[in-house]
C-alpha cells in the first residue's frame, strides 16, 4: 500500500501525484544537464536499497537507533530477511500526526523521490502498514559526525577527516543549490557516514525551494520551523528576518560553523542566549579556531600558518591533530588530541571564507570544492580516510535475537523491539 494512497491522510486534501510527476520530470531534465556530475541516481555501492522489497513482513527489527519527528517516529536497525542486508527503518504513526505534520511527511517523501545524489540521504523505498508509515534508508553504520565527536573525538577530528566529511557535504549542497533549494539545516548531526565510508547529508525536512512560478528567487523569507538548538548554525541573514531575506549562501555560513565544530568538538555560540548570539553574528564575530586569538574577518594577516609545515594530509603525526589508526596501539590506548592544535592556513582560510558576514562575499559550494583545503581528498582513497576513524567502530547486527521478526500491522504508536536502546546513532529530527 502506497503512502500516497493511505486513508489516514485523506483529510489533508493534497494532490501528491501531480507534484510527484512534476518533480520527476524536473529531476530528469536536470540530471541530463551535466551527465558527468549527476548521473549517480542515489546511494552508492552497498548503500543502495532500491532493490529491497516493500513488505513489512520481510524485515526483522533488531535494535532501536533513536526517535524523531516530535517523538512520533521510531527508528530501528532492521535486517531485510531475504537478502540479509541491514537497513534503518523509520516508523511513524500517521494517526497521531497533525495535518501540518502529515504535510511535512509528504514533503519529505516527495523530496526523497525528487533528489538523486550520492551524497544526499534519501529513500526511494516508502510504504505503509495499516496506519504506520515505513521509510527505509541505508544504515549509517558510523552514525553522525556529531555522535563521533561526542563519543570518540571530544577534542575534535583530524583535518584530513574533516576535509573528507566537508567535501561530501559540499557535493550535496552544490547539487541542492543548482536544483534551486536551500538546506537550512547543515550541522554535524546531519552529516552521516556509512560503514563503507560514504558521506551523506540528511535533514531534508528543513529543505526549502527558491523557485516561484517557474523562476528562481534571489532571496526567500520563510523562517524554518526548527528547534532552538539549531540556532548556532544559522546565518546572520536568516536569523535577522528582514526585507533582504536569505539564499543558498546561508548554507555556506552553516558549513563554516560545522568546520569549527568538527575541529574543536564544540559548537560556536552554543552557550549564548539567542539575543546575544544574534548580536555577535551581526557584528561579524568570528568563531576562531583554537590555535589563534580571535581576529576580524577580512584581516588575512590573521591567518596562522601551521608550524608543522604540512597540508594536514593523511600521514600527519598525532602532534598535529591526526588520529590515525596504529597497528601497534591497542583499542584502549586511543591517541589524545593536543590542545590547542596546530591548524593549517588552508583550514583557517576556508572557515574565514564561509563565515563572511555579507552573504555575497561567501563563495558558492562549487567554488569551495576547488579550495586548497580539499586537495588532500583527491590524493587518497576512501579506505585511507576510514583509517582515521579509529577508534570508532561501525554499528553491527546485535548478537541477541530480536523480540519481533515480522511486526504485525498495527495503528498503535511504534514501540522499540528491545528494552535497552543504544545511544542515538544520528539525528532523526
Amino acid at each position: 500500500m502506497s503512502f500516497l494512497d493511505c486513508s489516514c491522510i485523506s483529510h489533508a486534501q493534497v494532490q501528491p501525484m501531480d507534484i510527484e510527476e512534476r518533480y520527476e520530470d524536473t529531476s530528469h531534465h536536470f540530471l541530463s544537464f551535466d551527465g558527468s556530475e549527476y548521473t549517480l541516481q542515489g546511494p552508492a555501492g552497498g548503500d543502495d536499497i532500491t532493490g529491497l522489497s516493500a513488505e513489512p513482513a520481510h524485515y526483522q527489527l533488531l535494535s532501536e537507533l533513536g526517535r524523531g519527528f516530535n517523538n512520533l517516529s521510531l527508528v530501528n536497525m532492521a535486517r531485510h530477511i531475504p537478502t540479509g542486508q541491514l537497513v534503518a527503518v523509520k516508523q511513524t504513526n500517521l494517526d497521531e500526526c497533525t495535518e501540518e505534520e502529515l504535510l511535512q511527511l509528504m514533503n519529505e517523501v516527495l523530496l526523497s523521490r525528487f533528489f538523486r545524489h550520492p551524497n544526499l540521504l534519501t529513500s526511494r523505498l516508502v510504504f505503509s502498514s495499516c496506519c504506520q508509515l515505513w521509510i527505509l534508508t541505508p544504515l549509517m553504520a558510523y552514525g553522525s559526525a556529531d555522535t563521533l565527536l561526542r563519543t570518540y573525538f571530544p577534542d575534535g577530528m583530524s583535518e584530513s577527516l574533516i576535509a573528507y566529511l566537508l567535501y561530501g557535504v559540499l557535493k550535496a549542497l552544490e547539487y541542492l543549490h543548482r536544483m534551486g533549494y536551500v538546506h537550512r539545516g547543515v550541522k554535524a548531526s546531519h552529516i552521516l557516514l556509512s560503514g563503507e565510508g560514504h558521506v551523506y547529508l540528511s535533514g531534508l525536512h528543513s529543505v526549502y525551494s527558491m523557485m516561484r512560478d517557474g523562476k528562481r528567487m534571489r532571496a526567500v523569507f520563510d523562517m524554518p520551523h526548527h528547534s532552538p538548538a539549531l540556532l548556532p548554525w544559522l546565518s546572520p541573514e536568516l536569523l535577522r528576518q528582514d526585507l533582504h531575506g536569505y539564499g543558498v549562501k546561508s548554507d555556506i555560513y552553516s558549513l563554516g560553523i560545522v568546520a569549527c565544530e568538527l575541529v574543536s568538538g564544540r559548537v560556536p555560540f552554543q552557550d549564548m542566549p539567542p539575543t546575544q548570539m544574534l548580536l555577535q553574528k551581526l557584528r561579524g564575530s568570528h568563531c576562531c579556531l583554537l590555535d589563534v586569538a580571535p581576529f576580524p574577518l577580512g584581516e588575512l594577516g590573521g591567518l596562522k600558518v601551521s608550524r608543522s609545515g604540512v597540508d594536514s594530509g593523511i600521514g600527519e603525526s598525532v602532534a598535529t591533530g591526526s588520529l590515525t589508526h596504529s597497528a601497534t596501539a591497542p583499542p584502549t590506548d586511543r591517541p589524545q588530541s593536543p590542545g590547542p592544535k596546530n591548524h593549517s592556513a588552508t583550514l583557517h582560510n576556508l572557515v574565514q571564507l564561509c563565515l563572511q558576514q555579507q552573504p555575497e562575499r561567501r563563495p558558492s559550494a562549487s567554488t569551495l570544492l576547488t579550495h586548497a583545503f580539499f586537495k588532500q581528498v583527491k590524493r587518497h582513497t576512501r579506505d585511507s580516510f576510514l583509517s582515521l576513524m579509529y577508534p570508532a567502530v561501525p554499528l553491527t547486527s546485535p548478537d541477541d535475537p530480536p523480540v519481533s521478526c515480522a511486526p504485525a500491522p498495527s495503528c498503535h504508536a511504534p514501540t522499540s523491539p528491545t528494552s535497552d536502546s543504544p545511544d542515538v546513532a544520528w539525528d532523526f529530527s
